[in-house]
């Protein structure tokens, strides 16, 4: 199992420096109250840049100690983000949430309801560059098929993984492959952007 963010320091460039503060399973709120926020934003220096990424776990209505509402607590949790790292002199990028493999009848179905929607409404309004990946993601996925994007994920048959012996059917986390695509997809988001951040990083095709 990986995240994206551990792949995408094989993009930087040795002029800059990389940290990942990701950790699976929080939510804005969790983050907040396991004093994970605090953490990054004591680390703050003038000239970082803070990519921040949350939406799976704050959807999880059944537990209270991660769900927000997205255009509630979610929102706000953002806001104090963004508001945070600028205070430290820092530039935050928000980055939408990944999609999920869920498959439906043949076709990619979303599973984040309204909290891509809120981001993109704070980055909006905020002036913070976006890194639009719950779109990219979804059509990576879709380019695959149902099919083939399994690769992506943690798919493995019984006996197939010594440590699974009952095999695994995980369709949110990423395989190595599947966190080395999206870190690549992370890339050219930035360069899209033309965020000044780019020159520290080799492209995909560079690799």
């Amino acid at each position: 199992e990986r995240g994206w963010g551990q792949l995408f320091r094989e993009f930087v460039l040795p002029s800059a420096n990389i940290e990942n503060h990701a950790v699976n399973g929080r939510s804005t709120k969790s983050f907040i109250d396991e004093g994970r926020w605090q953490k990054v934003a004591d680390r703050i220096k003038p000239g970082d840049w803070v990519i921040i990424q949350f939406g799976h776990n704050d959807e999880k209505e059944l537990d209270p100690t991660r769900f927000t509402r997205p255009h509630k607590e979610y929102s706000d949790n953002l806001r104090r983000f963004l508001r945070e790292a600028r205070a430290g002199g820092a530039t935050p990028v928000l980055a939408t949430p990944v999609a999920r493999r869920k498959w439906l009848d043949g076709k990619l179905v979303p599973t984040h309801g309204d909290y891509p929607a809120a981001m993109r409404k704070i980055a909006h309004e905020e002036a913070v560059p976006l890194l639009e990946l719950e779109r990219r993601t979804a059509e990576l996925e879709s380019q695959l098929g149902e099919a083939k994007s399994k690769q992506l994920h943690l798919w493995f048959s019984p006996g197939e993984h010594p440590e699974l012996p009952d095999g695994l059917a995980d369709d949110t986390h990423y395989s190595e492959f599947g966190a080395r695509r999206v870190a690549e997809l992370a890339v050219e988001e930035i360069q899209r952007l033309k965020l000044p951040l780019g020159k520290h990083l080799r492209t995909p095709a560079d690799q």
